[in-house]
């Protein structure tokens, strides 16, 4: 005998939804398999296509719109180190391109902004941006540490630059971010040493 929806002997339907590949008996769910994934996946399949690329079904308000990296589908959430490619969680995409579940994104949100493999922001933060500004602005450092320059990368655009020293947040002269550390030690202007 094998594996079909129905009871050869009294047609009893086994699940409203079923694969004769994965041999999933479940609730209609509008689910469909993915070939490419080799699993079946929670739909409806129209709303969904297969990133051959990321190795992952996503979302079609994702097509084109997201950084690609190699399977990254086959990597463990880097939140519950649970495997992303055959959750049933829903996977988030981060501008950077890494995947985490949808409810660890949500979850991490609550903590940081940033990325936890790369360290890159996973949101646009041009308004928080802009609102440390005026706080830089507002608060004047100590007078022994008004002139001292410091050395920073940038986690969002990887930009090494030389910056005034504030307890704040240094700011990236490139891409004007403030998700950045410090890169060196602090050192005076030359001007004063």
């Amino acid at each position: 005998r094998q594996a079909q929806q129905h009871c050869e002997g009294c047609h009893s339907l086994f699940g409203e939804y079923y694969c004769d590949i994965c041999h999933l008996f479940d609730r209609d769910k509008k689910q469909y398999h993915c070939a490419e994934c080799g699993i079946c996946r929670i739909g409806p399949k129209e709303d969904f296509f297969h990133c051959s690329k990321c190795n992952l079904c996503l979302s079609l308000s994702l097509r084109g719109k997201h950084k690609c990296i190699e399977n990254v589908s086959r990597q463990d959430c880097p939140i519950c180190l649970e495997d992303i490619h055959t959750s049933r969680v829903g996977a988030h995409v981060l501008p950077c391109g890494h995947l985490l579940h949808r409810t660890c994104y949500e979850d991490m949100l609550k903590e940081g902004y940033r990325c936890p493999l790369c360290m890159h922001s996973a949101l646009d933060m041009t308004r928080y941006w802009r609102q440390l500004d005026d706080e830089v602005a507002q608060t004047p450092m100590p007078t022994e540490y008004q002139n001292m320059m410091v050395e920073i990368l940038c986690n969002d655009c990887n930009a090494r630059s030389t910056v005034q020293f504030h307890l704040l947040g240094m700011k990236c002269k490139n891409c004007e971010s403030y998700n950045t550390a410090q890169d060196g030690k602090c050192r005076m202007p030359l001007e004063e040493q």
